[in-house]
């Protein structure tokens, strides 16, 4: 048996020391730092036996022989786009998101959707709980094994009895080794049960899928290293007051972290969002000031959203600059060009922004649409329901390019729009369009066309 091993770590940010201190000095957090042990007795493998150990050969690149990558469908296209078409056999997937934004729900709807038999681990609930869950969801799956649990030892005993062929952990915080002396949830746990059952992923070639939990910063609970091990780090966000849901990957070793999924939350779970552009317009009849249509991109794919403005006096003397879905700062210096380049006097009115449909927007593609509301809500002119925008704002109040603009006039002529506005700069190498294309350079181009 080896000697007993402590360290210091801070639950903050998992900084580990060689011994106490009052203060973190990577995250200059008051009090974080607990001692923890990180070693009891010598490790095992995963299958709680001797392994007999294989020597690597290192080989020239030229003579790497490349296999074909095995995927395993989800049966889910939302999912299976963010993972670049299904999952790996033998990776490790980790997705985060706020307390009961989706995560379990959409886990549990891959383990009864995928024909393959499935062993669902829980820390958090109980088999009857997860019971009244599935039967919520309305799928017919008798391939899914739950299994209530947090000790990776009865964990890995139960899959060699079972034999699965995707394992999903909900959550990887709640689980603790017995070769580790320290609470579940702690830094040292979680870096441990995350090499655990990485080994049986790499040596048994199943996919496995982790939940983790969040901090209040949005960050993953834990030690920045578990994002660095596993294979791709997904994250699912929202607003709970919103019933639609997006998914995100910010690694992935197996393919492009440019994709992202959509989801609708119902009363019998994520419904999978094929034409999001639809829904984040608003359905209305009369034409109404203050709103204008972005043809922004989220990752790779195009989408078509409603920026809303309202501007009015300022009644307490200083104005307010109210921002939800977009960067406070960028409507700030948007509203800074428009009163220095333009001449647009808004300096003493209230100005609030929203993007419709409870999504956050940080394309600088938008910011055509956001002048283009803000000085339709200031005229209470009405923008037509067919016009579209998408170019950035420079600080001198010229119109720059943006990227992939082709992408973005084939979904505004797929939605039925008749006109968009980019910049004079853009290239297009089609002219085959239906919708007609107007090019500005400036802001005042902007309003001459719309107002004027």
């Amino acid at each position: 048996m080896a000697k007993t091993k402590t360290s210091f770590f801070c639950q903050n940010c998992g900084a580990q020391y060689a011994k106490w201190l009052g203060q973190c000095t990577s995250c200059k957090e008051w009090n974080t730092i607990v001692e923890e042990v990180i070693q009891k007795e010598e490790k095992r493998n995963w299958k709680q036996t001797a392994s007999v150990k294989k020597t690597n050969k290192a080989l020239k690149i030229n003579e790497i022989q490349l296999d074909k990558e095995d995927r395993i469908s989800t049966k889910n296209n939302e999912l299976n786009r963010v993972l670049g078409g299904g999952l790996v056999k033998g990776s490790m997937t980790l997705l985060g998101g706020e307390p009961g934004i989706g995560k379990s729900t959409l886990l549990l709807q891959i383990a009864l959707a995928i024909p393959k038999k499935v062993l669902y681990v829980s820390g958090e609930e109980s088999q009857s709980q997860i019971k009244m869950r599935a039967e919520r969801l309305q799928i017919k799956n008798t391939n899914c094994l739950i299994l209530t649990e947090t000790n990776t030892q009865h964990i890995f005993r139960a899959i060699e009895e079972v034999q699965p062929e995707v394992v999903v952990i909900d959550s990887i915080q709640t689980l603790h080794t017995e070769y580790i002396e320290a609470s579940p949830g702690s830094i040292s746990q979680i870096r441990e049960t995350t090499a655990e059952l990485i080994k049986f992923a790499k040596e048994t070639a199943t996919p496995v899928l982790l939940i983790g939990h969040i901090t209040k910063d949005g960050n993953i609970a834990g030690p920045k290293i578990l994002e660095h091990m596993v294979d791709v780090v997904l994250q699912f966000e929202g607003d709970r007051n919103h019933t639609y849901r997006i998914l995100r990957a910010s690694k992935n070793r197996f393919g492009s972290t440019a994709e992202l999924g959509i989801y609708e939350m119902q009363s019998i779970g994520l419904r999978e969002v094929d034409n999001p552009s639809e829904i984040l317009i608003s359905q209305k009849e009369d034409d109404l000031s203050g709103t204008a249509i972005a043809a922004t991109l989220e990752g790779m794919r195009p989408l078509m959203i409603e920026v809303q403005a309202l501007v009015s006096t300022a009644v307490y003397g200083t104005p307010q600059r109210s921002a939800t879905g977009y960067d406070t700062k960028r409507l700030n210096m948007l509203l800074a060009v428009l009163e220095k380049r333009a001449g647009f006097r808004l300096g003493a009115k209230d100005v609030f922004l929203n993007i419709a449909g409870g999504i956050k927007v940080d394309d600088p593609a938008i910011d055509l649409a956001v002048i283009s509301a803000i000085l339709s809500s200031n005229e209470d002119e009405a923008i037509p329901q067919d016009f579209c925008f998408a170019a950035e704002i420079g600080l001198a109040g010229e119109i720059r390019p943006v990227n992939r603009v082709e992408q973005r006039i084939l979904e505004a002529e797929k939605l039925g729009f008749n006109k968009i506005f980019i910049s004079k700069f853009n290239k297009i190498s089609s002219k085959n369009h239906s919708i007609k294309i107007v090019r500005v350079t400036k802001v005042e181009d902007i309003y001459a066309n719309l107002f004027a």
